[in-house]
């Protein structure tokens, strides 16, 4: 096989010298026979005179594809530059005769006489694989259905649905979980309606792996494009029957490397200075304060204001020159016009290692391309010193919340966002600071470890905050939102997802921007162009990441990964238990791959004594879901729950409770009832105790209204983690075991293959 870079550069060389941005199909197919991809055996020929006295027994058969070369043909059959005829010379000089006649107004380069292969065309015979460039991921490789399927089926599959998104980031036991995954892929895979597999994972990733591999080695230049559509699913093997290769040219051009060992002096920073404080509660202000309330050294935070020498007992200097030591954070708090001042003061003063630049409009006005400039070129300068400079994190954000580094830059007063408590195995990296004290507030007792918004990354970028954070033990949760990437910084997250779901962590990724009002709106929020979300999603879970549909989903996939921590799970088998019928339906109707558990004889003799003892027994039936009814009270709520987490046949447990009921104490204190919710023996406090012996995962489910938020924040506020709706509790287990039995065969797989 002759090496793809000894076989691409005079190809290309030579396209160049006739002015074409693509190769011709001929071309193509001697590139992928480099790669190691089987195409058919063929003959080039200028004319039909020369057609008709081809060789062509060689390619054997008894059809012939014929094919018109153009550089500017790129659907032949569009123009009818293809014919399948009888493989006679006659007829064969007759249908390249029939195109130089139709054509005649198109460039042609000659003629292209194929093999005909034979294969099934139905639906799962072929695929189609694109390969392309990516400003944010670098080379993608697309397999999905092929052929004259291709659009309908594109179409009508869920997005991301039916196609395989593949990366170099990958290796290859990701690519194949894709593969497998991708529901047109398993078409050719599994068969449909008794017809057999066309194709197995192995011979695809025959041609997948050197795919990637010549994306990895030739993109963006000198190509851009490698389409080949369809590949017929031979019983010999795939055959690439059409190709399109188009060329490119070089990718823009990369900062330096920014300086990302100081990114602990970022999150863990000792020394502080803060400038657009005022003596009032401005941004600036309340930030301070919350620097102090965090505990950080009063000694070593400083405010730069002229005039004033002291506030909230922090010492004031005049201006950045003034700091008494190169602080490891420097906070701006001011307006966007003075921003570019500032940062090129404090770099050519090599005064701070980071930056959080919370002001929002830097390079997007008009009229600042000046100062803007003149602010990235001293911090290139910067870079290219031993110093390195200092690192930037925004603009457009809301900075950082970070507990170890005893700081908070997001000016939301501690009475609209309370801070306290123990912290949480949990870090958020979001572009919008909005965002992200907006999940906060819905996080009800997880703190995270870190809460990073980058805004618009006119430096630090949300691969790099993961790629920083991967290795993280303190962390088990990453609960990531994207507007979009800057440069290549898709593959750096890709790269970060698969370490972190690797040593058996969890990413939850929601992407936005993914319409074309979305893109819009993204890019007018951050100035960041908003990426491809089926790219972005395929990729990503392709990663091991965990993609959330909507921004509930999200919220629930973040409380149920941080709320279940490393508890174990062993398989889909659910019990389900309510006091509403209506509840067990839900339940039932939306299991997702979940799969009710049947009760072994012990669990089944337990609950019959229980609902003996609470009456019900005559009432309702024993099956899972049960069925407590409305007459059920906190006792045998406890006993009925402790009974089936004990089965060794069950897995996981939902808990749902309509608490309107009379029989259960699901209130506050408060005038006119006896109930509170705090007393030990209510059923609230019975599940809480629950939650601190049982070691399998389980979730609650208070579906009722506001009344009963006391009850639900109490549970969640416990640990438990608890939705307002059967269907949203099922749908986030439906995914959390998806993910865990995932990351469980990864890890035995890497066991077996280590031993």
């Amino acid at each position: 096989m002759t090496s793809l870079s000894a076989m691409l550069a005079p190809l290309v060389a030579r396209a160049r010298r006739e002015a074409r941005d693509v190769l011709l199909e001929h071309e193509g197919y001697d590139l992928l026979d480099a790669a190691g991809v089987r195409t058919p055996r063929r003959i080039v020929v200028g004319s039909s005179a020369e057609a008709a006295r081809a060789d062509l027994a060689r390619l054997g058969g008894d059809k012939v594809v014929v094919k018109v070369l153009s550089p500017e043909i790129l659907h032949k059959s569009d123009v009818g530059g293809i014919a399948i005829v009888a493989n006679r010379p006659d007829a064969v000089g007759d249908a390249v005769r029939a195109m130089e006649t139709r054509l005649g107004e198109y460039p042609i380069a000659g003629f292209l006489l194929c093999e005909f292969v034979r294969f099934d065309a139905e639906l799962g015979g072929e695929l189609l694989l694109g390969l392309r460039w990516t400003g944010e991921f670098g080379p993608v490789l697309t397999v999905g259905p092929g052929g004259v399927f291709a659009e309908f089926l594109a179409g009508n599959f869920k997005p991301g649905a039916g196609v395989a998104m593949l990366s170099p980031s990958l290796d290859a036991a990701r690519r194949a979980d894709a593969l497998r995954r991708a529901s047109a892929v398993g078409l050719a895979l599994d068969g449909w309606r008794g017809l057999p597999g066309r194709a197995t994972v192995e011979g695809l990733e025959r041609v997948v792996a050197p795919l990637v591999a010549l994306g990895e080695s030739a993109m963006p230049e000198p190509l851009a494009e490698c389409e080949i559509n369809p590949l017929a699913l031979t019983p010999a093997g795939p055959v690439a029957l059409d190709v399109l290769v188009k060329l490119g040219g070089p990718a823009a051009p990369m900062p330096a490397p920014r300086p990302l060992a100081k990114m602990k002096r970022l999150l863990e920073p000792r020394s502080a200075a803060i400038i657009g404080v005022s003596e009032q509660l401005n941004p600036g202000h309340i930030i301070l304060n919350n620097l102090l309330r965090e505990g950080f050294d009063r000694s070593r935070l400083y405010v730069v204001k002229p005039n004033a020498t002291e506030i909230e007992g922090c010492r004031c200097v005049a201006d950045v020159a003034s700091l008494p030591e190169r602080v490891d954070l420097f906070v701006l708090a001011v307006s966007a016009a003075q921003v570019p001042r500032i940062i090129t003061d404090v770099v050519s003063r090599e005064k701070a290692e980071s930056l959080i630049v919370i002001a929002g409009g830097l390079e997007e006005k008009a009229g600042t391309e000046a100062i803007v400039r003149e602010m990235h070129e001293a911090l290139a300068r910067s870079r290219a010193t031993s110093w390195r400079g200092p690192l930037i994190n925004g603009g457009n954000c809301l900075g950082i919340q970070s507990r170890p580094g005893r700081y908070d830059t997001m000016f939301i007063p501690e009475y609209k966002l309370p801070a306290g408590g123990p912290t949480s195995r949990v870090a958020v990296v979001s572009q919008s600071g909005a965002f992200a004290v907006a999940r906060a507030s819905k996080f009800a007792g997880i703190r995270p470890k870190y809460t990073i918004s980058t805004g618009n990354q006119m430096d630090l970028t949300v691969g790099e905050y993961l790629e920083y954070l991967q290795d993280d033990e303190e962390i088990d949760v990453y609960a990531v939102y994207v507007e979009g990437f800057k440069p290549l910084d898709g593959r750096r997250v890709l790269e970060a997802v698969a370490r972190i779901a690797g040593r058996g962590a969890t990413v939850v990724l929601y992407r936005a921007g993914r319409t074309a009002a979305g893109a819009k709106a993204t890019a007018s929020h951050t100035a960041s162009i908003a990426g491809d979300y089926v790219v972005t999603r395929g990729l990503a879970e392709a990663a091991g990441a965990v993609v959330a549909d909507t921004q509930e989903d999200f919220e629930d996939l973040v409380r149920l990964f941080a709320r279940m921590g490393r508890a174990p799970l062993d398989g889909r088998r659910l019990a389900a238990v309510s006091n509403a019928g209506f509840e067990c339906v839900a339940i039932a109707d939306n299991l997702g791959a979940l799969e009710l558990a049947a009760f072994a004889p012990g669990t089944v003799a337990r609950l019959a004594d229980v609902f003996a003892r609470a009456r019900i027994d005559s009432v309702v039936d024993l099956h899972n879901p049960l069925d407590l009814t409305p007459m059920a009270g906190d006792a045998p709520y406890e006993a009925v729950v402790r009974a089936v987490v004990d089965d060794p046949g069950v897995d996981l447990a939902v808990v749902g409770c309509v608490p309107l009921t009379g029989a259960l104490a699901t209130l506050a204190a408060g005038p006119g009832h006896g109930e509170d919710l705090t007393r030990a023996d209510s059923v609230v406090q019975r599940l809480v105790r629950l939650r601190q012996e049982i070691v399998k995962p389980w979730v609650a489910v208070v579906d009722a209204g506001a009344l009963y938020d006391p009850m639900a924040h109490a549970l969640a506020e416990a640990g438990i983690p608890t939705f307002r709706s059967a269907d949203r509790a099922l749908r986030a287990l439906d995914r959390f075991a998806a993910a865990r039995l995932d990351r469980g065969a990864r890890v035995r797989d890497a066991a077996l293959a280590g031993a």
